[in-house]
């Protein structure tokens, strides 16, 4: 579970239970992450996760990064695209296109992320409730 509470105006902090957190706010507020980036950073860091072990194993080095960006609808109002790059030194890499085989295959198949994002998963909005006093009729 992620909680998340407000520090001030339009800043927030989500915490895990695990003793992690990052600061939201509005887009181009400094030091925090907007929601959509950290949406394009989710997607970009499970990407990387999932396919770390496969791509050092087989490339010998240490190097591994990820470019990801939002494409956002003309109204901006949402993200229809979320392109992930992965680098990484192919320079001791025998068979470069198996090894793209088994690293889009891991990330289709494994990354939680990107395979929701595909499947478009919905979240629902809970709110309160008015609280019932006793004179309220039942």
């Amino acid at each position: 579970m992620i909680e998340i509470e407000r520090v001030g105006e339009h800043e927030f902090v989500a915490s895990n239970g695990r003793g992690a957190s990052v600061r939201i706010g509005r887009k181009g507020q400094e030091g925090s992450f907007s929601p959509v980036e950290l949406l394009v950073a989710a997607a970009a860091g499970c990407a990387m996760v999932t396919s770390e072990t496969l791509i050092l194993r087989r490339t010998g080095g240490e190097e591994l990064t990820a470019v990801a960006d939002a494409v956002q609808s003309e109204s901006g109002n949402e993200v229809i695209s979320i392109p992930v790059t992965l680098s990484y030194d192919l320079s001791a890499v025998d068979d470069p296109e198996a090894l793209e085989t088994v690293v889009r295959r891991a990330v289709e198949q494994l990354c939680t992320v990107t395979r929701t994002l595909k499947q478009s998963a919905t979240a629902p909005l809970q709110l309160p409730t008015p609280l019932q006093t006793a004179s309220d009729p039942l």
